[in-house]
C-alpha cells in the first residue's frame, strides 16, 4: 500500500500514517462487488437460456413456419392478453439494462479503486495458465463483450445498417442468421466474442461464489466445475451455429 506523507509523530505511536490512502467512497466496495457477482450470474443464466433458444435453428419447420421464427414470435407475445404484444420482452430487456448499467459501474469503479490502493505497486507473483490469464484480462474482456453486445443488437434485434446484412427483416429471425452469418468477417467477429465471452465468465462464475459468501467446500468445488462448464457448453454452442451457416451447413 501506498503511503502519502509521512507522519514522524504517527510512526512513532507504531503508525506509518493518520492520512487515508483514498476517501471513503460514496457506495461501499462490497455493495459493488455484490451487484456485481448477482448481476454476472443473471448474465450466465441469460446466455445460456438465449443459446438454447437459438439451437433451434437447427430444427426442422413448425406448421410450413421456421422454427426459430415460431419460438421469437413466442418470446414476443409472452403475458397476452394480461400485457401489450411485446411489453413482457420489453421489461426483460429493460431488466438486462439495468443489470449492464450496475455491472460495467462496478467493475470500472473497483479496478479505478484498486490503482489508487496500490498506488504505482501493481500485482506480481501471480499463477500462471488460464485462471491467471482470466484474471488479469477481465476488464479487456469485459470492454470486448460490451461493444459486441453493441454490435450484435445492431445486427440481429434492430437491423441497423451497415452492421445488419441488406436482407434484415424483423421477425424473419432465422433468415436474418442465415443472412448475417453468411458474412465471413461478422462471423470470425461472434466466434472472438465467445471466446472472450468463455474467459469472462470461467473468472466470473468463481469469482460471483466467493463475492456472495460461498466459502464451503463441497460449494466451491460445485462452483469450480460450473465455472468451466457452463462457458465451454455456452461458447462451443454459440460458435457452431455461426459457422455452420458460414459454411454452408444450415440453410
Amino acid at each position: 500500500m501506498t503511503v502519502r506523507n509521512p507522519d514522524r509523530e504517527a510512526l512513532a505511536h507504531g503508525r506509518i500514517t493518520n492520512e487515508t490512502v483514498r476517501t471513503k467512497p460514496g457506495v461501499p466496495s462490497w455493495v459493488l462487488k455484490l451487484t456485481m457477482a448477482i448481476t454476472g450470474l443473471i448474465f450466465a443464466l441469460f446466455v445460456v437460456g438465449h443459446m438454447a433458444g437459438n439451437l433451434k435453428l437447427y430444427l426442422p419447420n413448425h406448421d410450413g413456419a421456421p422454427a426459430l421464427d415460431v419460438y421469437g414470435e413466442y418470446l414476443r407475445s409472452l403475458g397476452e392478453p394480461l400485457l401489450p404484444h411485446g411489453a413482457f420482452l420489453w421489461m426483460f430487456r429493460i431488466v438486462l439494462l439495468a443489470c449492464l448499467v450496475g455491472h460495467v459501474y462496478g467493475a470500472f469503479a473497483l479496478t479505478a479503486r484498486s490503482k489508487q490502493s496500490r498506488g504505482k505497486f501493481k500485482r506480481t507473483n501471480l499463477m500462471g495458465g488460464l485462471d491467471s490469464f482470466a484474471t488479469k484480462t477481465m476488464i479487456v474482456t469485459g470492454v470486448v463483450l460490451l461493444l459486441f453486445v453493441i454490435f450484435h443488437l445492431l445486427d440481429l434485434t434492430i437491423g441497423a445498417a451497415p452492421v445488419a446484412s441488406a436482407a434484415f427483416e424483423h421477425g424473419a429471425v432465422k433468415a436474418n442468421m442465415l443472412a448475417t452469418f453468411s458474412r465471413w468477417p461478422v462471423t470470425i467477429v461472434y466466434v472472438i466474442a465467445m471466446c472472450c465471452l468463455f474467459l469472462h465468465l470461467t473468472h466470473g462464475i468463481r469469482l460471483a461464489a466467493s463475492d456472495l459468501g460461498i466459502t464451503g467446500r463441497k460449494w466451491r468445488q460445485t462452483f469450480l466445475v460450473l465455472a468451466y462448464i457452463i462457458p465451454a457448453v455456452v461458447c462451443l454452442g454459440n460458435i457452431i451455429m455461426p459457422l455452420s451457416v458460414a459454411f454452408g451447413w444450415v440453410s
